[in-house]
């Protein structure tokens, strides 16, 4: 049995959204606890109590900002197991429109309507602005973005157009070359920059998103490790190289520690991926993935703004910040299960009738 037999395509898959879940809460605790201490200051020190003592959670949650890293691995994964299994162009566009663009609309509605009703100093868009945002390219012409986590959506959207090019190319089979490519422009940036003093074009470094590609690289890797790739299932000498690599120039240009950090994530994704990890099935953590997305796009802004005159008027830091979670978390489960799934499938099964030549059915009738 080959590596991609031994794996049916859709099989425990719902083990990445719940790593993807987690990834999200990280950043939702590092948002409510730390930055928003660092651009508003809590009224009270968010102490939490621990079996061993109290500890500050704006210190306890500072490194939770790495969750939007490991969102970037399992998008290397997740992208690249798509388009192995894409039959046509469309059908990969059509996937990836009609899982973001939805429910990100709704969120980014949400997100202005709330910062204008009760305001949040220094956060505060247009409507021309908003309106741009709805687009999610807007940053590439310097519009401000309705919520500051929309950035790595900016991303995300420059390596689905890489990897979609590559398939569009037929050259998903030298990946390898490619990712090791990328990363040496990477070492050859930072080289410039630490040891010539010489800033080399940003709009580059920009456009091919070189101050990420090792996370997506990993990300690609730990999928063709995984067992589930279709495509040269016997490189894992390449692959392994290539990881290798990756975490490398990370030790370099960042420090071993975050080497020591995307080791740990890329052993986690691969745990995950291979059906190691059973505790990642729990039903909250599943639920969780779910709704990350969504909780990804409404937490930031909305969340602040909440907690601001909460604390204000008498709140204690940590009854504002459970506030603002609960909203959240309330807010995506809505967005999700309202919006993002039943706009998902509506855009997909109409786009399943146009390709067979089928009427498209509208209503509660359709199937």
């Amino acid at each position: 049995m080959t590596p991609a037999a031994a794996h049916p395509p859709h099989a425990r898959l719902a083990e990445l959204d719940a790593l993807r879940g987690l990834a999200a809460m990280a950043v939702v605790l590092f948002h409510y606890f730390t930055k928003f201490d660092e651009l508003f200051g809590h009224t009270t020190a968010p102490l939490l109590t621990l079996p061993w003592g109290s500890i500050d959670g704006v210190r306890l949650f500072s490194s939770g900002h790495y969750g939007v890293n490991l969102f970037f691995m399992i998008s290397g994964f997740v992208i690249f197991m798509t388009l192995e299994r894409t039959n046509k162009p469309m059908d990969f566009v059509v996937s990836r429109f009609s899982r973001l663009f939805p429910a990100y609309w709704v969120a980014v509605t949400l997100t202005f309507g709330v910062v204008l009703m009760l305001g949040l100093p220094g956060k505060e868009t247009t409507w021309s602005q908003a309106l741009a945002n709805l687009s999610m390219v807007h940053s590439f012409f310097n519009v401000p973005h309705v919520d500051g986590v929309y950035w790595t959506l900016e991303v995300e959207l420059l390596f689905y157009a890489w990897a979609f090019l590559a398939y569009r190319l037929g050259w998903l089979h030298r990946v390898h070359a490619l990712l090791l490519a990328a990363m040496g422009l990477r070492l050859v940036y930072f080289i410039a920059a630490e040891y010539f003093r010489v800033d080399l074009p940003w709009i580059a470094s920009r456009y091919l998103i070189l101050n990420f590609i090792a996370w997506f690289a990993l990300g690609v890797m730990v999928y063709r490790l995984s067992g589930r790739a279709s495509m040269g299932s016997n490189t894992r000498g390449a692959d392994l190289g290539v990881a290798a690599c990756a975490i490398g120039l990370l030790c370099i240009v960042h420090s071993p520690w975050i080497g020591l950090l995307a080791l740990a994530f890329a052993t986690v994704l691969w745990g995950a991926a291979s059906g190691r990890l059973p505790w990642l099935g729990n039903r909250v953590l599943l639920g969780l993935g779910i709704i990350s997305y969504t909780l990804y796009l409404v937490h930031e802004n909305i969340g602040w703004a909440v907690m601001r005159p909460l604390q204000a008027a008498g709140w204690s830091s940590l009854a504002s910040i459970g506030a603002a979670m609960l909203l959240s978390l309330l807010l995506a489960t809505a967005l999700t299960l309202l919006v993002e799934r039943p706009a998902m499938a509506w855009i997909r099964r109409r786009y399943k009738q146009q390709q067979a030549g089928m009427p498209a059915v509208v209503g509660p009738t359709a199937p």
